[in-house]
């Protein structure tokens, strides 16, 4: 089009330049839409891929695959959307080495708890130890907390994205989203019907993993054509201080969800067990650091932009679609994982209770708990909140580990290294705070 302009047309030399000008405007205009047309038919073709794979292949139904989507789609399937917004206004162009020491954290809390899969139930089993048997009821106590907080945390985030796709920003809203969202999920429990609308948890898992993958296929296409033009974008500068640290312990809940192998003895084996939870941590690790990497090209609009859900908002510029099957995928991830943990927590609190709190006054106390969790604090505090409870599980856990390995003459290496674990983890929970909105 500018060879036309330039070979054709023949006029004065002031027209000559306006006429070339709008000739060069529209092809960059036409060049956006057709980049934009290659990423919504990347994430298009590789989403339809996912979604054969998981509901389709042999693979997808073996034993170690249903041992691992679990854990893999706890961690990614909350975490995902809200890590890249508070890390970059937080670190600045350092948004993917935080997010790969989140990982590192999480994979060595997980060596912990596989350690004990391994080595402590058997233990326990034997129940000759009462100590061990002790600090692992404590652990369990803790862990129905941190399951009340999470899921607050996962209904603050839905109250969030649904906003965020209608261009409203008010905590206020959001928080009565969640609060009614609790109260479905009360009557559900009390009904006993939670169970029956958990089992759809499948189908949510499969489109929130099929919407992640072609999101990340719609990224590599736009930075390629990025590379390809030889276009620049406006870097972002790092950030680090002291401050940091705290910001960056307090988003440990992003990458939370491996432990859930740990209560799931009754379907799978200690082996299969361990090599998911490792499964799962690699996978989404691999995931979260190349989707920080490839949107670093958005680094800018998202330290511009506002609130948990501002993905959501920049996903616009990458292909039109992306925003709504981010929204729906995110909706779908946060209720499906809100009911999950709800029924878990209802679990733990027959468990530790030894059966005086029956099922459904067990999902009145998840109500009535995260109902006062949702009034005291909005979404950046609840996922803070729920990365220090979960620190102080993975604390525990790794002091249970400790104490069985500091027994064991093979072991004592270990011993020091899980103690390690559990003062940072200890650290996490003490210092861990809610990063900027």
């Amino acid at each position: 089009m500018i060879r036309f302009c330039f070979g054709t047309i023949s006029l004065s030399g002031r027209y000559l330049k306006v006429v070339c000008l709008v000739v060069i405007v529209t092809s960059d205009k036409l060049r956006l839409s057709e980049t934009k047309s290659m990423t919504q038919i990347a994430f298009f073709v590789v989403a339809i891929a996912v979604v054969v794979f998981l509901e389709f292949s042999n693979f997808s139904r073996s034993k170690e695959w249903q041992a691992t989507i679990t854990p893999l789609a706890s961690i990614v399937g909350s975490g995902f959307l809200v890590s890249a917004p508070l890390l970059v206004r937080s670190f600045g162009g350092f948004a993917a080495p935080a997010m790969m020491v989140l990982v590192l954290l999480a994979f060595f809390f997980g060596w912990a708890i596989r350690y004990n899969i391994v080595v402590v139930e058997s233990e326990l089993d034997k129940g000759r130890d009462k100590l061990l048997s002790s600090m692992e009821e404590l652990s369990h106590i803790i862990l129905a907390f941190a399951y009340f907080i999470s899921v607050a945390y996962y209904l603050s985030l839905l109250g969030s994205f649904l906003l965020t796709s209608f261009g409203i920003r008010s905590n206020h809203w959001g928080t009565v989203i969640a609060l009614g969202l609790l109260l479905g999920i009360g009557i559900l429990g009390w009904s006993g019907g939670a169970e029956r609308v958990a089992r759809l948890e499948r189908f949510a898992t499969t489109f929130n993993l099929a919407v992640i993958g072609g999101f990340l296929a719609s990224l590599a296409v736009l930075n390629s054509q990025i590379i390809l033009d030889g276009s620049a974008f406006s870097a972002v500068a790092g950030k680090l201080s002291t401050a940091s640290i705290p910001v960056l312990l307090g988003l440990l809940v992003v990458v939370q969800g491996f432990e859930t192998t740990r209560f799931t003895g009754g379907r799978f084996k200690a082996d299969t067990r361990t090599k998911a939870m490792r499964d799962a941590q690699l996978i989404s690790g691999i995931i979260y650091l190349v989707f920080f990497l490839l949107l670093l090209p958005l680094y800018k609009d998202l330290q511009q932009g506002e609130g948990v859900a501002a993905v959501i908002t920049v996903a616009g510029s990458v292909g039109l679609i992306l925003p709504a099957a981010l929204t729906i995928a995110a909706m779908g991830s946060q209720i499906s994982a809100a009911l999950a943990d709800g029924i878990g927590n209802v679990g733990l609190i027959r468990e530790v209770t030894h059966g005086k709190v029956d099922a459904r006054h067990a999902y009145l106390l998840v109500t009535v708990i995260g109902m006062g969790i949702l009034l005291a604090t909005n979404v950046n505090e609840v996922i803070s909140l729920a990365s220090r409870a979960f620190a102080l599980f993975y604390a525990l856990q790794c002091f249970v580990a400790f104490e069985a390995a500091r027994k064991r003459p093979q072991d004592k290496w270990r011993s020091f290294a899980f103690l390690m674990l559990a003062i940072v983890a200890t650290a996490i929970f003490m210092f861990g705070h809610a990063a900027a909105a």
